[in-house]
């Protein structure tokens, strides 16, 4: 959530950075001044007629000690009058507070400096690539034709199970879904970050705190009789561990990393991008997340960045680093870096990780802060990135491996599966 300050005090920067985003609605902005201007009015009457309350009792005490009680009496309805107007104004308050408070969450993030200008995922910027993309031998089929071969993934299974987009895993698929779980993790624990195992559901509380609600509610699973969401990604509650948290300067950076199934609707997904795992509505991510002061969180990004980019490099995965313009970021992030890794039988780039900067929004809304060396309490900047979602790695992995012979496991992997070849 925008902080009410740089509102006040910045406004044509806001709205520029709205407009960057392709933010509809400007003059919300306009409203949102207008409720604190009203506001603050408010506050000043509330204050003045406490000061009254108080000089007034004070007098009444005097009164009623030199035996003035008729006086003393006039004074006391003077006390109830101004007791009565506080008590209406507060109730305006609180209403007007709601109201502001109703709008300032509708505002997205805005924009680094650095963000390109743009609506759509063809305006972002490709910051760099790397690994060579493979020429597959003459028989080279997609990923889905490769799980029905080898017996790896049952899509029709899962649809009979669940749904569309539940696919069901057996033996080497499932097996190599667990040893790229295992293999992420250990990659970003050996990295310096600290594994948790997380709850899968979460509580409105939560989801406001990381952006998703009010803003994606729809592409949510909600559990309605008892208020708690399915989590999207594993973002939300490791997050969410330091909400209402005051952290000491001297722990920093801190961060975290868990591996979650995530849920999501994707409500209009359909057609052949949507196709055997390149979209799904529960799938397997490992996540990593980080606390920084905010002098130094585009450093830390770059970290994260680098560490995703190593990630890829380790398994042989040609891939692209992109900088996504204003019209293709999220609702809460600042600056965004997406990877994406290519699919040779596909013949197409799949994105398989985003890394942002969130600055303070989502810490604005959690009040995660810290206390300086000097005792200031300020709010922290959170970043998050996929590290890494295993569909689409599983995908490119499969097809861009695979021989006459079989499919061949990258050399980091081999220890993990405990075989060199699936065949």
């Amino acid at each position: 959530m925008l902080q009410l300050q740089v509102l006040r005090n910045q406004k044509d920067l806001v709205l520029a950075g709205l407009k960057k985003k392709n933010f509809a609605s400007l003059d919300l902005v306009e409203s949102i001044l207008k409720l604190d201007e009203d506001r603050r009015k408010m506050l000043s009457e509330n204050e003045a007629h406490l000061a009254i309350i108080n000089a007034l009792s004070k007098e009444i005490g005097k009164l009623m000690a030199s035996g003035e009680k008729e006086e003393a009496e006039k004074k006391k309805a003077e006390v109830a009058t101004s007791k009565e107007a506080s008590k209406q104004i507060s109730e305006t308050l609180a209403l007007l507070e709601k109201q502001q408070h109703d709008a300032l969450v509708q505002l997205p993030n805005l924009p680094a400096d650095i963000v390109p200008v743009g609506k759509t995922p063809g305006e972002n910027i490709t910051v760099r690539s790397g690994n060579v993309i493979p020429e597959l031998y003459a028989d080279a089929v997609p990923h889905w034709d490769l799980c029905t071969k080898y017996n790896l993934i049952d899509f029709e299974l899962g649809t009979k199970i669940t749904g569309s987009g539940f696919p069901v895993y057996i033996h080497k698929g499932a097996r190599l879904q667990r040893a790229l779980i295992n293999y992420f993790l250990d990659f970003n624990t050996q990295a310096g970050y600290t594994e948790f195992q997380v709850p899968l559901m979460v509580n409105s509380d939560s989801a406001y705190g990381t952006g998703q609600l009010p803003d994606k509610e729809g592409q949510m699973y909600h559990a309605t009789v008892d208020d708690f969401y399915m989590i999207p990604t594993a973002e939300v509650p490791l997050t969410n561990i330091y909400r209402d948290v005051i952290v000491k300067e001297n722990e920093l950076p801190i961060k975290l990393t868990g591996y979650t199934p995530c849920f999501r609707r994707e409500a209009g997904s359909y057609g052949k991008d949507v196709r055997g795992l390149n979209r799904l509505h529960q799938f397997d991510k490992i996540e990593v997340v980080q606390f920084s002061v905010p002098e130094k969180s585009y450093q830390v990004l770059d970290e994260m960045v680098l560490h995703v980019e190593k990630l890829l490099q380790s398994m042989n995965m040609p891939y692209r680093i992109l900088r996504l313009c204003g019209g293709d970021m999220s609702f809460a992030s600042a600056l965004t870096y997406d990877f994406e890794v290519f699919s040779a039988a596909q013949k197409r780039w799949l994105e398989v990780s985003s890394v942002s900067n969130f600055e303070t929004f989502q810490t604005n809304r959690m009040k995660i802060r810290y206390k300086t060396e000097e005792g200031k309490m300020q709010l922290l900047h959170s970043l998050n990135g996929s590290s890494l979602a295993l569909p689409r790695i599983v995908a490119c992995l499969l097809e861009n491996n695979q021989t006459a012979e079989g499919i061949r496991i990258p050399d980091v992997l081999i220890p993990y599966m405990g075989m060199d070849m699936i065949s």
